[in-house]
């Protein structure tokens, strides 16, 4: 039986199993529990388990017993207050558990969001598979001229070609040595009895950035509201994006309430700074404020404008 069925089936065992709780449930979350939603060619994100709902942000905040007689306005109210003006602790009293397949490259930029748990797959135990992410064509492009860590015009369609083709040459080459090192074919037997396999700690040194690997990532809802107004805004590289987009519409089911008053204060909303603040206080007044006479850096004026644009809602 291959892996992919062997999966498939221990998912189907997990989905079938319930279990009695006391413990308060989200029927929308419960309903993705388990399961892994697509991501990129061969990635996915699915959710082993979370602990807490709206109400027990709720109940952090008014260190209460429960709902009693209070309404849903009330408490999506006090939600939004406490996002609007950074109350982070009581986002910390919900977690949830996710269960990530990724390039290795999207991980290590995902890594640097020090505020979860994580256990990822080791290649010093286990032989990683032959999966590679190839970005479509319409995500390859060349280096932008304006951001040293982004991207600019896409590439013609014969340079995309070229490109995924060298991705997945190098890739598949780069794995058949892994597997020679190791001295494995590809379902797992030894090749040559009388040659040494090479240790796996040392035989991974060969794969790509690639070649995908999972992880269990753990974290609390405050921190994954980190993560994602980084990486789920439109700047961030488009890889981790995905992800992010994913996870997003999972926060949605688990928490609405939440995941409403990130959208309005968080996701979709600009901070201005003190001089940013005071030209808009200048415009108000019905100044004509220039860049020069503004105060404010190119940089810094050129981000204030772009808030401000309607392309910007």
């Amino acid at each position: 039986m291959d892996r992919n069925q062997t999966e498939a089936d221990e998912i189907a065992t997990l989905r079938a199993a319930t279990h009695a709780s006391l413990r308060p449930s989200v029927p929308a979350l419960e309903a993705l529990l388990f399961t892994p939603q697509p991501v990129l060619d061969h990635g996915f994100v699915r959710v082993i388990d979370y602990m807490g709902d709206d109400n027990a942000i709720v109940q952090a905040a008014r260190v209460s017993y429960g709902r009693g007689t209070r309404r849903v306005s009330e408490d999506e109210g006090l939600i939004r207050y406490l996002m609007r003006h950074r109350h982070s602790t009581p986002f910390e009293m919900c977690e949830m558990k996710f269960h990530v397949k990724l390039p290795i490259f999207v991980a290590r930029q995902w890594i640097r969001h020090r505020t979860a748990n994580v256990n990822e797959y080791s290649a010093r135990y286990s032989v990683l598979d032959r999966e590679f992410y190839i970005p479509a064509p319409e995500q390859l492009a060349v280096q932008s001229a304006a951001n040293r860590q982004g991207r600019g015009e896409p590439l013609s369609a014969a340079q995309a070609n070229q490109v995924m083709a060298l991705l997945a040459e190098d890739a598949s080459r780069c794995h058949a040595h892994y597997l020679e090192l190791l001295n494995e074919d590809e379902e797992g037997k030894v090749r040559d009895p009388a040659r040494p396999a090479v240790a796996r700690e040392l035989a991974r040194m060969n794969l790509t950035l690639n070649t995908y690997t999972q992880w269990y990532w753990k974290c609390d809802l405050h921190n994954l509201f980190h993560f994602l107004a980084l990486r789920a805004d439109p700047h961030a590289q488009y890889e981790i994006r995905a992800y992010a987009e994913v996870m997003m519409r999972i926060v949605e089911a688990w928490v609405p309430m939440a995941a409403r008053a990130f959208r309005d204060y968080r996701l979709h909303a600009a901070s201005f700074s003190a001089p940013m603040l005071a030209v808009l206080r200048r415009r108000l007044a019905g100044e004509a404020v220039s860049p020069e006479s503004s105060g404010l850096s190119k940089r810094e004026w050129a981000e204030m404008e772009a808030a401000l644009a309607p392309s910007a809602q």
